[in-house]
């Protein structure tokens, strides 16, 4: 008999077919509030982890603590703000991290590589298709890759945020049958448990809706941004490329066994039922809108419930510069709803918006496309 995490709908993951998983960790459940790294804590979960290898399932792990290490290491008690400083930290801390991982792992026979990404690894497509190569190779070699945001060099502008965003997008990356984010809660609840003491755990989301939205909390909460609200965005990643995702308590003893075992210990996330293939999961949620199209209500309809391209005619506006080839977001009167690549840059959409396709080689002197972005490189956001 096969056993298989959660129930309801027709999305529940046969174990005995599970090759592949993303563990993200976060810092809350390595490190001690000193922000020194909780050693027993971290050996506990090596050894699940070489466990879970043990089982012939390949695994992937999404580690945070580079910033706090560093903070332990030079005595610091508080978490500094301006973005230097947390890139020294993190200089000074991931390779305290990584001398922990390399030499817990090796006592239980692992071989671990060290992966640092930034936003602009996954935005741009050839970069993209690199680090998915090198990860699968890895992965071939029977190596556990460990990843985490490259903050030493990572801007504003070019941070993912978090790593419950980079654990998601590493997912879809590597085609993982399943996602897992453990923290220092368990799970989804109806309220903050910390504040609330009625609040109930949910076992499982069947969809994304403007309740379960509510339910992260403001940003800056107990439940806020790096905390639910962020694990709520990597479900919506995640889930519209058929991947199912468990959140968790990291501090949980025998958490992932209990994972790879078919029991659910905390919320899991049921993915949607159309998998996004690699290239429109890119699209939709792992590239960087280098503008934007603006749409009628005909267009929008035709976009969302009819299956079509994005025609010229039902353009309204366009937003910033941009060549032909770029992902753009596309949106409507109820904002974003698709991202795509065009097949006109720019400044030749805004002479052609409005008009009829057969007019685009009048207009330009060429044309090249019936579509200003095809459905095929089309990947709707709603």
């Amino acid at each position: 008999m096969e056993r298989k995490i959660g129930r309801g709908l027709n999305e529940m993951i046969e174990l005995q077919k599970m090759r592949r998983m993303v563990v993200k960790v976060g810092t809350s459940t390595l490190t001690h509030s000193t922000g020194k790294l909780n050693l027993g804590q971290l050996e506990r979960l090596v050894r699940e982890f070489a466990d879970i290898r043990n089982r012939g399932i390949e695994v992937i792990l999404v580690s945070s603590g580079a910033v706090g290490a560093g903070m332990g290491r030079l005595g610091l008690k508080k978490k500094p703000q301006n973005i230097p400083e947390k890139q020294a930290l993190a200089a000074v801390g991931q390779g305290i991290l990584m001398q922990m991982y390399e030499k817990l792992f090796a006592e239980y026979g692992e071989v671990v590589a060290q992966i640092l990404l930034t936003r602009e690894d996954i935005n741009q497509r050839d970069r993209y298709l690199n680090a998915r190569n090198t990860l699968l190779t890895l992965l071939k070699l029977g190596v556990i890759p460990i990843i985490n945001e490259n903050d030493t060099v990572a801007f504003e502008e070019i941070k993912f945020g978090d790593n419950d965003t980079l654990a998601a997008l590493v997912a879809g990356l590597v085609d993982a049958d399943l996602l897992v984010l453990l923290t220092d809660i368990d799970g989804l609840y109806t309220a903050d448990p910390r504040k609330d003491q009625t609040a109930q755990l949910l076992k499982e989301v069947h969809e994304l809706a403007p309740e379960i939205m509510n339910l992260a909390g403001e940003a800056g909460s107990a439940l806020g941004s790096g905390g639910m609200l962020t694990k709520i965005q990597a479900a919506e990643i995640v889930g519209n490329s058929g991947i199912p995702m468990i959140v968790a308590n990291g501090m949980r003893q025998g958490v992932l066994k209990e994972i790879v075992m078919g029991e659910n210990p905390g919320t899991l996330f049921l993915p949607s039922e159309h998998r996004l293939n690699s290239r429109k999961a890119w699209i939709g949620y792992a590239s960087k809108a280098c503008g934007a199209v603006y749409v009628d209500e005909g267009a929008e309809k035709a976009l969302l419930e009819m299956g079509k391209s994005l025609l010229p005619s039902g353009i309204i506006d366009v937003e910033d510069d941009f060549e032909r080839g770029s992902v753009v977001s596309v949106r409507g009167k109820s904002g974003e709803i698709a991202r795509g690549i065009v097949n006109y840059g720019a400044a030749e959409i805004r002479k052609i918006m409005g008009r009829q396709s057969k007019e685009i080689s009048k207009i330009l002197g060429y044309k090249d496309f019936d579509e200003v972005i095809h459905r095929d490189n089309l990947t709707l956001r709603k």
